[in-house]
């Protein structure tokens, strides 16, 4: 594994360990030539995934994408790490368990969707205003209407 720091392809594991939720192999690296210590993660891959957008290309699916998606969504958020992190499992594991190897695009952002409304109400919200693409003030309104009347059923 190479150092993030310094590049150097010289690096040793000093622990290893399941994540929380057994989904995962958390490694404690030490690079040799700088002294720097790092975490990797191992996870099983199923098959690889491609991602279909709505312009119709095409491109591999990117778990890191979609982590930094809910890291902007949750920002300055009261939700722990490991949830967002079982969320994140939970996403991959439904679309590698769809048996197809091409996903919509549609299809993993209404998976997020689903997530986010049982996580926080206000990442949802954040989410789904550049899911759907909002583009006025009164975007947000509506939306938020129709989760209050959703609340209220």
């Amino acid at each position: 594994m190479r150092c993030p720091f310094c590049q150097n392809e010289d690096t040793q594991v000093k622990d290893s360990r399941p994540t929380d939720d057994k989904s995962a192999i958390r490694r404690r690296r030490f690079c040799v030539a700088c002294g720097a210590r790092f975490t990797t993660f191992e996870r099983v891959q199923l098959r690889e995934l491609t991602v279909l957008k709505k312009n119709g290309r095409r491109v591999p699916f990117d778990r890191n994408k979609l982590e930094r998606s809910l890291d902007i969504a949750l920002r300055k958020r009261p939700v722990e790490a490991e949830r967002i992190e079982r969320m994140i499992n939970g996403i991959v594991r439904q679309l590698e368990s769809m048996g197809e190897s091409e996903i919509d695009s549609e299809v993993i952002g209404r998976l997020v969707m689903e997530g986010l409304d049982g996580l926080d109400q206000v990442a949802y919200v954040r989410y789904a205003s550049v899911y759907r693409n909002f583009r006025e003030a009164s975007d947000f309104a509506n939306f938020l209407g129709k989760m209050s009347e959703v609340s209220e059923e």
